[in-house]
Order: C-alpha cells, then structure tokens, then sequence
C-alpha cells in the first residue's frame, strides 16, 4: 500500500514537474490566436500552387522541407496601443531565448523586423520572422519543417516568385493591411 502511494506520489510530482511554464511562441500563438485583436492563420505549402514538374531537384528538396507556416498578427489602432505595446514587448522577450538565434534585423526597436531560426545551420526546425509597426500592429511568422536551412529559404523565395499563390488562404489578413 504505502509502495503505492510512494509511486503515485512520484507519478504526480513528475508529472506536474515535467509542465514548462516558460513562455514559448508556440505557447504564445495558442493564448492569442482567439483574442478579438489578433489575426491567426496556419498556411500549407499548397498555396504556392506550383507545378512540381517544372522545378529543379534544388527546388523540390526547398519545397519538400518546408511543413506549413503559422501567421498570428495583432492589428494595431489607436484605441489599443497600450496593448499593442505590451503584446509586441512579450514576443520580443520570448526570441530573446538562446534557442531563437537571429540571422537579421532590420529597421529601429520600435519599427522594423527580425528573423530568427530554431535548430543548428544544417537542420533547421523553424523560421521566425517578427515585423512590427506602430500603426499598423505586429505580425510572427513561423515557418516550420524538418532539414531545412538558410540555402533552401533563399531557394523557396525563388519559388515564390513563379508560383500562382492561393490567396484565399491569405484573405484573413487584408483587415491586418487595410487602414
């Protein structure tokens, strides 16, 4: 009985023990995709709507490594900036993560982005683009996938130039750019 109650015991401080309670982007999206200011959207590869016969091996291995992109956008006004200023200080202390290494900056603190990536040069796990701008809001950009790395961004964005993409997918984020 008291064998039990010792495994039990351990099962729950383990259990309980293993939760993370660090904030993560993951976590993040989750907690915000709901919220009445945020913009969420989870977009596959098949927007780019590509013919996969046309495109090099290069291409393709670009493509294949590439999982599905999460979009969370908070459009800015001038009734929340306070909380738009609180929302954007919470994601810029979660890339300040070690695990976030960041590959470029551009613009100011206060306007600009930022892209990150989770994983080592050669086997990249994630893509994370951060822009922001006081009128406009903020928008994260995860793009997930497995073996993926700096040379296959640069050759999926070649790819994007001669896709025809599916913007129906993308139709949630017009209110983000409309003024």
């Amino acid at each position: 009985m008291k064998n039990n109650i010792f495994i039990l015991a351990l099962t729950a401080l383990l259990t309980l023990g293993g939760c993370n309670s660090e904030p993560s982007l993951q976590k993040y999206f989750v907690e915000n995709s709901e919220k009445k200011d945020f913009i969420a959207l989870d977009i596959s590869p098949n927007i780019l709507n590509v013919d996969k016969t046309k495109l090099s091996a290069e291409q393709n291995e670009a493509l294949n490594s590439f999982d599905k992109m999460n979009i969370l956008a908070f459009k800015a006004d001038q009734n929340n900036q306070t909380e738009f200023e609180a929302e954007r200080n919470k994601v810029k202390a979660i890339l300040k993560d070690p695990k976030y290494q960041e590959l470029m900056k551009f613009g100011s603190g206060k306007e600009g982005a930022s892209i990150s990536y989770v994983g080592s040069d050669d086997n990249i796990k994630e893509f994370v683009i951060f822009a922001n701008r006081k009128e406009n809001g903020f928008a994260v950009v995860r793009v997930l996938g497995e073996d993926m790395n700096p040379n296959n961004i640069m050759t999926l964005m070649s790819v994007l130039q001669n896709s025809k993409i599916d913007m129906e997918q993308l139709k949630p984020l017009e209110q983000l750019l409309k003024k």
